[in-house]
């Protein structure tokens, strides 16, 4: 072997530990060590079914709004002229549309407890009375306790039941029930710095006061992301652990959940090589709507290509959405041209294909439509829902 050949094979190595090295940077930069083996995973099981007119697919949309009024420090003004305007606008731009069962598009407040203001609640209680979502629990907190949190959480949703007519009860315990998505990504006190929580056993505190399922995940790129992605399943807490929720058992037919387990709703989560960084690492789809990145039918393609289901139920798909919608840059999007331009495509769309349904849902009927599906419905049960809205049944809490 000559030395330049040699020399030659050297080189080559040294290129591909340099490439293999960028690409190590590169993942552990967006924190994508936490999901990517489940991504390939899942990939590799998935299969696509036929759908006919006779058996569509049911195609369920939820948008969970982490709903900060008082996002950077406005004038009292300010926040709310920007709650005005999502009670004000909405309406207005997004009454002339409906899915497939006649239903306007829906949206979830999932409002902070720590920005808690009367007159804020008051006026999204009026815009979701008249059809246009619901309200749920977000929350920010750092350095907390376990009983701290018991406090916030319990006399949140006292004051939303109460004052505001929002949430609802179970029939069956009477305590009043709340979706729950945790600010900062940090749920049962996942950031590896501790910061933004500070309660190890929050699932058990979640469950204690009446929570019916989380709305967190995903948080791709932050580091609080779990290892399970685009699934529905159910997490129990893990004694002396943080993140206990990175584990979990899948939402089944025919199976009731373990006692003492939250559900986990997740939204999609994947890698998108059509949008690539700098013409070579692909974006990460994470379903985050946002200024420069609304809802589009390129993404929904994504999200439908993420089969996030019960499983047993394949024909069922729910994609939960994120957004700050009360951001600034944000709410224009939202309440604009743009997301107005997704729903009349989306409306072509499903014209296009009479073997999909889709359905504008809020957290809340997501969660009992996973029920349903859990129980063996085969068809979607929107009147058991609405004649259960105010005290509904049947979620395990």
């Amino acid at each position: 072997m000559t030395s330049f050949l040699i020399a030659s094979i050297f080189v080559c190595l040294m290129c591909l530990i340099g490439l293999a090295g960028c690409i190590y940077l590169a993942i552990r930069a967006r924190n994508m060590q936490y999901w990517l083996p489940s991504y390939y995973r899942l990939k590799k099981n998935q299969r696509s079914l036929p759908f006919t007119p006779e058996q569509p697919r049911h195609i369920f949309i939820a948008v969970c709004d982490h709903f900060e009024p008082e996002w950077g420090n406005p004038t009292k003004s300010e926040a709310l002229a920007r709650v005005d305007r999502w009670c004000e606008e909405y309406p207005a731009r997004f009454s002339k549309f409906s899915d497939s069962r006649g239903q306007v598009p829906q949206h979830t407040f999932f409002f902070p407890q720590d920005q808690y203001a009367p007159e804020y609640l008051d006026r999204l209680a009026t815009l979701c009375k008249q059809g246009y979502g619901d309200v749920d629990v977000h929350l920010h907190h750092d350095h907390d306790t376990a009983e701290g949190l018991r406090q916030k959480m319990n006399e949140f949703r006292q004051t939303l039941f109460d004052r505001h007519g929002l949430l609802r009860k179970d029939p069956v315990t009477g305590e009043i029930v709340y979706g729950f998505i945790h600010g900062n990504w940090a749920l049962c006190n996942s950031r590896p710095d501790g910061r933004w929580c500070g309660v190890d056993n929050e699932i058990e505190v979640l469950l204690e006061t009446g929570c019916y399922a989380d709305l967190t995940m995903p948080s791709a790129p932050s580091n609080t992301q779990t290892q399970i992605i685009n699934s529905l399943y159910y997490a129990k807490q893990r004694p002396n652990q943080t993140k206990s929720h990175d584990q979990g058992k899948l939402a089944s037919v025919g199976q009731s959940p373990e006692q003492d387990s939250l559900l986990m709703i997740q939204g999609p989560l994947r890698l998108d090589w059509s949008q690539r960084k700098w013409g070579v690492l692909p974006r990460i789809e994470n379903s985050d709507l946002h200024a420069g990145r609304p809802a589009t039918l390129k993404r929904f393609q994504h999200w439908l290509a993420a089969d996030v289901q019960v499983k047993g139920r394949p024909d069922w798909t729910f994609i939960k959405l994120h957004t700050h919608g009360a951001k600034t840059g944000n709410i224009d999007t939202l309440l604009g041209s743009e997301t107005e331009a997704f729903h009349t495509e989306l409306q072509q769309e499903a014209a296009q294909h009479p073997e999909w349904k889709y359905y504008y849902v809020t957290a809340w009927e997501m969660a009992a439509l996973i029920h349903q599906a859990e129980q063996g419905q085969t068809i979607p049960d929107f009147e058991a829902i609405e004649s259960n809205h105010s005290s509904e049944p049947q979620l395990q809490v």
